[in-house]
């Protein structure tokens, strides 16, 4: 039996469980007969200098924690009242303020978004097939439209407003939110589809965005530590952490600023105050609370759009016999993650001032621990594969250069540090540690369920490794 497992089952008392979640990290697979991954030392791994947790147990925050440093060259300790950008998360709070619009017969989800436009029309054209863009596409990511998502702007840099942004005008970095193809058609990711959605929202109460959600979402949530960008002087800018690339560096500035509202970039909260808004909506289901949204429009939310399990500011999965909506953020120097139940009242907020997830995701490890620890049944169910040591002849033999293919740039250099075999992919900033689980295959934590084997020629050499993955087998060929 695995040590975390064991951990798990016997943390009782609420300092019990947070000790067993800091020490059962675990990714994709797990070696059988070794302890799970300790927060600390993956935070270290990864050179994430700052992290704060929310976790969400029957109904309620049942504790929440801070790690590392807000700020390295200050000395300035990560607490729970610590300030992240958690990106794309804001997404799901402003489904639930146009829900709202919704619910109150303001907003129709089926009628064209030019209905409700007043300050700006979009500009419909071939690509859109005489097809009209509704709010429901936007929310679900079906509108066909361009803009994935922001880059954000330098402190001192002139900002664009949202007419800009839209247009793609100067002084706004980003292209147009112009259409892809049809609405309705297919799913496709756009951070500038929810920037039109917040101007619908701006436009039908005749209030500036940001005001108009703090009033109903945030007071009603006792959230009293998310702001946008716009709200935030005078309210809690000492309690701002600060951004930091992959490998723990700063991003040039303390961070960027982000007009684009309605699509999170500007949204500065805490895992508890996300916490807080998520176990709202787990209640409202039940009808135990409702200061927002009934459970008919929370249900209307939490309803999948297509097989890839985008719902209207949410994303659904099913794990085990549970189902669970989430949503992950991404800005320059931050990364955010939440997992919450539909039924049973579980959950977790994780942030971060790194952002690392464009790579490698220790959100998900804690994920993980959480999920065991407090018994979501199902939900983390890893590969079992136990570990051989290969002998340093063997693994010198391993040592070199491989290419994907001829033509192509891509390669692998693989090379022994202090004893271990490691991988290092050139479109991969960071290496990665490779483990056997014979003398010929190995698997990476950083990789999913892909199987991996070193080849030999005719002559006994080492000439390259396959890569057997669920679509298919190729090989990477050995040329240093």
């Amino acid at each position: 039996m695995l040590m975390g497992m064991i951990i798990a089952a016997h943390a009782q008392t609420p300092s019990e469980k947070i000790k067993a979640v800091e020490n059962n990290l675990g990714g994709w697979v797990k070696i059988a007969d070794s302890a799970g991954w300790n927060i600390k030392d993956r935070m270290a791994f990864y050179h994430v200098n700052g992290l704060s947790i929310a976790v969400i147990d029957n109904y309620k925050i049942v504790w929440a924690k801070g790690y590392g440093w807000a700020d390295t060259a200050e000395k300035r300790p990560v607490t729970t009242s610590t300030l992240f950008q958690p990106a794309s998360v804001g997404k799901s709070i402003h489904a639930v303020a146009t829900m709202k619009l919704v619910q109150d017969g303001r907003l129709d989800l089926s009628r064209d978004i030019n209905d409700y436009l007043r300050s700006w029309k979009f500009p419909y054209d071939t690509a859109s097939h005489g097809k009209k863009i509704t709010t429901r596409e936007l929310l679900g990511h079906m509108a066909g439209l361009s803009v994935h998502g922001f880059d954000g702007y330098k402190w001192g840099a002139p900002l664009p407003g949202i007419i800009q942004i839209l247009n793609g005008q100067p002084p706004a970095n980003n292209e147009a939110v112009r259409s892809f193809f049809e609405p309705g058609k297919r799913f496709e990711y756009s951070g500038g589809g929810y920037t039109i959605s917040g101007l619908v929202d701006q436009d039908i109460t005749g209030q500036p965005y940001a005001k108009y959600v703090a009033r109903t979402v945030f007071k009603p949530l006792g959230m009293k530590n998310t702001f946008y960008q716009s709200q935030l002087a005078g309210n809690g800018k000492s309690n701002l952490a600060t951004a930091y690339r992959y490998d723990g560096h700063a991003i040039g500035c303390k961070y960027h600023i982000y007009p684009e509202e309605a699509c999170g970039a500007a949204l500065w909260s805490t895992p508890t105050d996300m916490a807080k808004f998520l176990t709202e909506l787990q209640l409202s289901l039940i009808n135990k609370s409702n200061k927002i949204l009934s459970a008919a429009s929370v249900r209307q939310l939490l309803t999948a759009q297509s097989k890839e399990g985008n719902a209207l500011g949410f994303f659904i999965e099913k794990k085990g016999d549970e189902t669970y909506f989430h949503h992950d953020g991404l800005n320059e120097g931050f990364v955010a993650d939440y997992t919450a139940s539909i039924q049973g009242g579980k959950g977790v907020v994780i942030m971060a001032n790194t952002d690392l997830a464009a790579y490698i995701d220790i959100t998900e490890e804690i994920t993980n621990s959480v999920a065991t620890v407090y018994g979501w049944k199902g939900f983390y169910t890893p590969v079992m594969k136990r570990e051989v040591k290969v002998a340093d002849s063997v693994l010198k033999t391993y040592v070199g250069r491989y290419k994907f293919s001829d033509g192509n740039e891509q390669h692998v250099d693989i090379y022994l540090k202090n004893g271990k075999l490691w991988f290092h992919d050139s479109s991969s900033p960071v290496p990665w540690l490779m483990h056997f689980s014979s003398d010929t295959d190995f698997f990476f934590y950083e990789v999913l369920f892909n199987i991996h084997s070193f080849t030999k020629n005719a002559g006994g050499k080492i000439d390259g490794f396959m890569i057997k993955a669920s679509d298919g087998e190729f090989k990477v060929k050995k040329v240093e």
